[in-house]
């Protein structure tokens, strides 16, 4: 099951068929619908900023080099502090912020990304929009700004997003999650270096119940054997993505 998903991914991080101003009518109409929402429901700027001012000041005890690859986006990546080991030989760095929505995360693009100019963006972030009424829609379009924002400062940077997981703690807004998951899977389907890589099946079982054992008591949050089933999916992704830039730069295929 594993290897079938993953030729799935790969291939569409193959998928260069159109331009972002050229999406589907379907992508351009949700497009709109979520930039609409979060017109109509903006989030407060500037949230979370004496936790990223700690994570930078920390930072300076194990400086972050620039031009490799960087992990971005909410707890679900901040809580997997085993990433590092995980990936290696892999360079990997950290930089997610718990408790942050898909507008954090963009809104901090200038502070948090591009100085780093990494080689390989890997993304995780839109549980918390779901979980404070965020709309499929609203997430898609701030995931489509941050990939517009990555490829106009780094165009050969390579985007992985890791789908949203559909966790015990928002069961009733599943097919949110699953809408959010195919608006971006769609979007990396026809956007050059932008790859979809799914995690639910690592965190369900055949009947397609969640796997409990897995899971804190706020059904959210995970124990560290839930990150060695991410591993296993997300590191042969990475490095293929890393192994893309390194051909590209050495003007091999």
């Amino acid at each position: 099951m594993k290897s079938r998903f993953l030729t799935i991914a790969c291939v569409f991080g193959a998928a260069f068929s159109l331009t972002a101003a050229e999406l589907p009518p379907t992508l351009n109409s949700a497009l709109a619908q979520g930039r609409a929402y979060a017109a109509a429901h903006p989030t407060k700027a500037g949230r979370f900023e004496p936790d990223i001012q700690k994570m930078i000041e920390a930072e300076k005890a194990d400086p972050v080099a620039p031009g490799k690859i960087l992990f971005m986006g909410s707890s679900i990546f901040r809580l997997w502090t085993t990433v590092r080991t995980d990936l290696a030989p892999l360079p990997v760095r950290n930089r997610a912020f718990g408790g942050s929505r898909t507008s954090d995360v963009l809104e901090r693009f200038d502070l948090l990304v591009n100085p780093l100019a990494p080689k390989v963006v890997v993304y995780y972030c839109g549980s918390n929009d779901i979980n404070g009424g965020e709309s499929a829609e609203a997430i898609f379009a701030r995931v489509h700004d941050f990939l517009q924002k990555l490829r106009t400062a780094l165009p050969d940077t390579r985007f992985v997003f890791a789908s949203i997981i559909k966790a015990p703690d928002k069961r009733a807004r599943w097919p949110d999650v699953e809408t959010a998951n195919r608006l971006v899977r769609e979007l990396c389907a026809v956007t050059p270096h932008c790859t979809f890589v799914d995690l639910n099946p690592a965190v369900f079982r055949p009947d397609g119940e969640p796997r409990m054992e897995f899971y804190k008591p706020d059904k959210l949050h995970y124990f560290p054997p839930a990150y060695s089933e991410f591993t296993a999916i997300v590191k042969p992704v990475v490095a293929a993505a890393w192994a893309e830039v390194a051909a590209g730069e050495t003007g091999g295929r």
